[in-house]
């Protein structure tokens, strides 16, 4: 007998003795580090889902670590039998969208003014020369998403997009949502975060078809909370009332003319031109961020005529809603359920996660699975047809409890994959909370759904969920379809765009001082609409 050791989805036996490293290097598994396996990076994370217990002790290199997280570098195998299955922080098996379909062709035809350009051997960056260079001009468009992460590669002189990097933000060794890394940037103290996520980033820059000195400036989307983390700076403020960062405080007592952020590529922390430039998009107000900024470049919200909404479905839902008169915002902390978060079936959009379920007249379930493998659990997009296929065949009613009797649904008993009500009692109050911001930013906007012309739905979870299964348990309000779009990821278009764009990214600059930002929380109807929202039952 001897360990077994499942490092993601491989098996390898484990002697006692030999880190989690060695062992992911002996599965040809990469693992993030750039410390030659000191613990001094801390990049080389692995979340142990099984068999802590037979790992040695934390060393001190890893005591500021929470949860099942451990070093790879400094976790030895301490047992002689028993099985230890744990993940990297870069899973390439993450189903991570990488681009808006539907929007990039038009954004790559927008106006193409760069901030950065040649003069003859000169390179100007907004008129400025910085470099001598007669060779290629590159920038970089990043979103760097609570979940996951984007980078692009912009040829700045042709205007096309070269290539692309995407990996799971390995911050969510500090939690799976926002507040929960805000708590843990303010108690480490030693901004553990930006430098894990700039390791990472670096990484996916060394492996792009062009040379660091040849990068002149990175465009930078991401909520509130990512892109302060990311600039270094402060964000305690954002996890108080009013939920301000201090860029957004700034701004507001005038010691600052907008809310868009510069460095100098001295700065970035990553490879690129020193005399280049970080710009960090604009925020629209509290956690409405400069991601949902980057979705509304993205569709070119400021030229839309009607009522148009925009709403990027996550762990934190933004929503933006215009109308002939007025532009409303509003942020739902819906929380991680359905990205996996919270719900004992509940997996990411990995191979291996269940993304669309149907039931037979006969009652049986049949399941679609990401790389047509063995089921493991249920993304987003299989828990709403879930929930759905439920609701429609009475096997629960609108409060969410099952008709058959307390406990749980069996979706694939072989494998053992349920459904519990507290699992299902978990959704409805993350559907609330989108369901509430929704309800109160269109009553606000004094806006009825039947006169919405557009519906634009951003993010992978709005990409792949099948629309008339979100409005059945009343995710989604019961619109035509025709007037929804479900782009993917707009909020990387949207950072392309202001790369290729110094006229869009002013105009954009400008549009978001004139949105109105509400707190969903002090309007007197917020809990009984979230109230309301719990229930699995269309819009009413």
């Amino acid at each position: 007998m001897a360990v077994t050791a499942r490092i993601n989805t491989l098996e390898v036996e484990a002697p006692a003795g030999s880190t989690l490293f060695e062992l992911a290097d002996a599965l040809g598994i990469q693992v993030q580090n750039s410390c030659q396996k000191q613990g001094k990076c801390r990049e080389c994370l692995v979340e142990v889902v099984e068999g802590m217990e037979l790992l040695s002790p934390r060393t001190i290199e890893e005591t500021a670590l929470r949860g099942n997280f451990r070093l790879a570098c400094k976790a030895r195998i301490q047992a002689e039998v028993g099985t230890i299955h744990c993940n990297t922080l870069r899973r390439g098996s993450l189903r991570i969208e990488d681009s808006a379909h539907e929007l990039a062709v038009r954004n790559r035809a927008s106006c193409f003014d760069p901030a950065v350009r040649r003069s003859r051997d000169r390179v100007l960056v907004d008129g400025i020369d910085v470099d001598r260079f007669p060779g290629a001009l590159f920038g970089l468009a990043l979103d760097l998403g609570t979940t996951t992460v984007v980078v692009r590669l912009v040829d700045l002189i042709e205007g096309q997009v070269v290539a692309s990097q995407s990996f799971e933000n390995p911050q969510r060794f500090a939690g799976s949502d926002v507040m929960s890394r805000i708590r843990y940037d303010g108690e480490d103290g030693g901004q553990l975060l930006r430098k894990v996520l700039l390791g990472y980033l670096a990484d996916a820059i060394r492996v792009l078809p062009c040379r660091p000195h040849e990068i002149y400036e990175t465009v930078v989307a991401g909520n509130t909370t990512m892109r302060d983390l990311f600039f270094g700076l402060n964000i305690q403020s954002i996890g108080v009332k009013p939920f301000r960062s201090l860029v957004e405080s700034e701004y507001r007592a005038g010691k600052r003319t907008q809310t868009a952020i510069e460095i100098g590529g001295d700065q970035a922390g990553f490879p690129m031109n020193p005399r280049g430039r970080v710009y960090g998009l604009p925020l629209i107000g509290s956690h409405v961020g400069a991601d949902a900024a980057a979705c509304l470049l993205a569709v070119n919200l400021q030229d839309e005529e009607g009522v148009v909404a925009v709403m990027d479905i996550g762990t934190n839902t933004e929503l933006v809603i215009r109308t002939r008169t007025r532009v409303l915002a509003a942020s739902c902390p819906a929380g991680p359920a359905f990205e996996g978060g919270g719900v004992s079936c509940g997996i990411p959009a990995l191979e291996g996660a269940i993304e669309r379920v149907k039931f037979s007249n006969s009652g049986s379930v049949t399941c679609e699975v990401i790389g047509d493998r063995v089921p493991e659990g249920i993304c987003g997009s299989g828990l709403v047809d879930l929930l759905s296929e439920l609701r429609r065949t009475g096997k629960i009613n609108d409060r969410g409890r099952l008709t058959d009797g307390p406990g749980a649904f069996v979706v694939d008993e072989e494998h053992s994959i349920i459904l519990s009500e507290e699992d299902i009692s978990n959704l409805a109050q993350a559907k609330a909370a989108n369901v509430a911001g929704l309800m109160i930013t269109m009553k606000q906007a004094e806006a009825e759904y039947s006169a919405i012309d557009r519906f634009y739905l951003c993010g992978a979870f709005a990409r792949h969920t099948d629309f008339e299964a979100a409005k059945r348990i009343g995710l989604l309000p019961d619109i035509p379809e025709e007037t929804v779009f479900q782009l993917g990821n707009a909020a990387i278009e949207g950072a392309t765009t202001a790369l290729l764009s110094t006229k869009c990214r002013r105009r954009l600059e400008g549009f978001v001082t004139e949105i109105e930002h509400l707190e969903l929380e002090t309007d007197p109807d917020f809990f009984n609409t979230f109230v309301d929202g719990c229930l699995f039952r269309p819009y009413q």
